[in-house]
């Protein structure tokens, strides 16, 4: 793993016997003290997460708000500084680049943060599209992310860091001072769980990340627990569930779609030919990316992700499914070991998570 990318944590995740893979051209935590016990520890108190792979881009100019309207699906022209959104990048054909979160900083000011495989390529399409008196500045290496997660991220919160933080609500964020450097700290999150995601200076992640943990309800969680949270709550993973062959639309998406611009991509997002299937699977042997779907014999699609869920005793799955047989009730998954029957469900999978959750004073 000599030629990966590492984390400003990456020692501390070493020191402390996490499990190190590639992921995205990073060296990352998969798991500490196992992904079940990560995964329930979250859903119960809370956990951090080291996200510093992530991209981050500044974004700004009197026209910036048009420029990216032009470029994104987001509905900017609601967006008032201190709240965030999330949506797509498209390209011509209304396939998904990217999906990425954009924060209002100031009036004509954006951060956009991005997934970290996506990086270089996110920030040489934004800037070819961009107008000359817009400018883009890629900071990825410049924000570490830290993300606590989990029902007892408030009390954690208001210890770390004194302050009115039951007002925040979900999507909205503040730029504070801590401890002399520049923080934002964003109601937002990918487990499904009330939790708060913080961009701060890479030199400063290792003292904020251990402070974090002096609290004794919090513990870290790698990219395993983070995998199975995110699909129980029914939130897409780019590369698998996304990608730049199927739209937003097909993906499930199109009621986010609010944007009245004339975005790339815009006149391509209703060609739907497949739709994302959720998917409940008895038992615990679970199905796989790329495992085939069969309806009555036939080959009729692909799963996208797979995984048991340790919240709900039974195994999860999203799958891609001609939009034709997408209205079946059961379906037959073949994976390398076994032939699994599967039921067509409801999003989210997990429903009792505190995400969207109004927190009192």
């Amino acid at each position: 793993m000599d030629n990966l990318l590492t984390t400003p944590l990456n020692r501390w995740h070493k020191d402390n016997k996490a499990r190190m893979v590639p992921f995205a051209g990073w060296e990352m935590p998969v798991q500490y003290e196992g992904i079940i016990a990560e995964h329930k520890h979250t859903r119960a108190f809370a956990s951090i997460f080291d996200i510093s792979h992530m991209g981050e881009f500044i974004v700004s100019g009197e026209q910036a708000e048009q420029a990216l309207s032009n470029i994104l699906t987001h509905n900017l022209k609601t967006l008032s500084p201190g709240r965030c959104c999330y949506g797509f990048m498209l390209n011509e054909n209304g396939g998904v680049l990217d999906d990425l979160i954009v924060y209002r900083l100031q009036g004509h000011k954006f951060m956009l943060v991005v997934n970290g495989a996506c990086i270089n390529s996110d920030f040489e399409w934004i800037r070819e599209h961009l107008p000359g008196n817009v400018s883009i500045t890629n900071v990825s290496f410049e924000l570490a992310k830290i993300d606590l997660q989990g029902p007892k991220s408030i009390e954690i919160l208001e210890k770390t860091i004194p302050g009115q933080w039951r007002s925040l609500t979900y999507f909205n964020f503040r730029q504070i001072e801590f401890n002399g450097y520049d923080l934002i700290v964003s109601r937002t999150g990918y487990t499904g769980e009330l939790g708060y995601e913080f961009y701060l200076p890479w030199d400063r992640a290792e003292t904020f990340w251990t402070l974090l943990l002096e609290n004794a309800h919090v513990k870290p969680a790698g990219l395993g627990a983070r995998d199975t949270l995110r699909l129980e709550a029914g939130l897409p993973l780019y590369g698998q569930d996304l990608d730049q062959h199927h739209t937003p639309v097909e993906a499930g998406y199109e009621f986010i779609l609010k944007s009245k611009a004339s975005y790339i991509g815009r006149d391509r997002i209703n060609d739907v030919k497949e739709k994302l299937v959720p998917l409940k699977i008895p038992g615990r042997r679970s199905a796989r990316h790329n495992d085939l779907v069969f309806y009555a014999g036939e080959k009729v699609g692909k799963v996208t992700s797979g995984s048991f869920a340790p919240s709900l005793g039974f195994c999860i799955a999203l799958a891609y499914i001609p939009k034709d047989f997408a209205d079946k009730n059961e379906y037959i998954i073949k994976g390398a070991r076994a032939e699994l029957k599967a039921e067509q469900t409801e999003l989210p999978f997990y429903k009792q998570g505190t995400a969207r959750i109004r927190l009192n004073g």
